[in-house]
């Protein structure tokens, strides 16, 4: 074979290179990068969000943690909570919240009473830990969210922690001030890393900020979505774990 002269050779050898950087930015190689994201399956975790119509899984019979859908109040009536889970869970070692979906924070005060008589029913039965509050407020009305929650947390029995769900766009861009005045009333937030059945794909972006929410947290993975943790969660302080919102469907899918 003739030699190739200094010109062309270096021109392969730069297109070799284009070819194998390429090859590798997208095996996942690139600096930073640990290892490839893994499939969320309960199996390998020890608390759940058990909503209406879900099977719970094998490692259900072993949980820390399981936050039950009591009931939701809709969008088109303030006045009432439609019950889902309509018989509390008997009584176990592991921890229980009783969840109450919202679409709106108007609640009526007939929903406030029948949340109450709800909770102290759970609380007798179940001997639950806490209520969680399940709303999606966006950012920008995030002190209006709080405001409710210490209304929230006037109407529950003494003794009773109240939690809330959150969104990663919280303490990536809120204001302080709308991060502390959550704090006041809460006992934790469990932040969602995902959107209806799937994973967010920039959640290690959002989730580089967890460290302003400057309280407890949680944060909830969808059953069968892709997980890579983000470096540094681990360490934090604050960082209570994970929590894997069970899907009502084959236990672990491929993402």
């Amino acid at each position: 074979m003739a030699a190739l002269n200094g010109r062309r050779s270096s021109n392969i050898i730069g297109k070799l290179a284009a070819v194998l950087l390429s090859a590798c930015l997208l095996a996942g190689c690139g600096p930073g990068r640990s290892e490839a994201a893994r499939v969320v399956d309960p199996a390998d975790y020890s608390a759940f969000f058990l909503w209406s119509g879900v099977e719970p899984p094998p490692a259900m019979d072993t949980a820390d943690t399981v936050y039950v859908l009591w009931g939701e109040l809709r969008k088109g009536d303030a006045a009432r909570i439609i019950p889902l889970h309509r018989t509390p869970p008997a009584r176990s070692q592991t921890e229980l919240w009783m969840v109450i979906r919202a679409e709106r924070l108007d609640w009526a005060p007939s929903a406030m009473a029948q949340m109450r008589a709800q909770v102290e029913l759970w609380q007798r039965v179940s001997g639950i830990a806490g209520v969680q509050i399940d709303f999606d407020s966006s950012t920008g009305r995030l002190g209006d969210y709080a405001v409710f929650l210490k209304s929230m947390r006037r109407e529950l029995p003494a003794g009773l922690k109240l939690s809330a769900t959150g969104l990663m766009d919280w303490p990536a861009n809120a204001d302080e001030d709308d991060l502390a005045a959550l704090r006041a009333p809460l006992d934790e937030i469990v932040i969602q890393t995902y959107r209806e059945t799937t994973t967010i794909a920039d959640f290690g972006r959002y989730l580089q900020s967890a460290h302003r929410l400057a309280m407890p947290y949680k944060i909830a993975l969808v059953e069968g979505g892709a997980w890579d943790e983000p470096a540094g969660i681990a360490n934090d302080p604050d960082f209570r774990g994970y929590v894997v919102f069970l899907l009502p469907q084959k236990r672990v899918q491929n993402p």
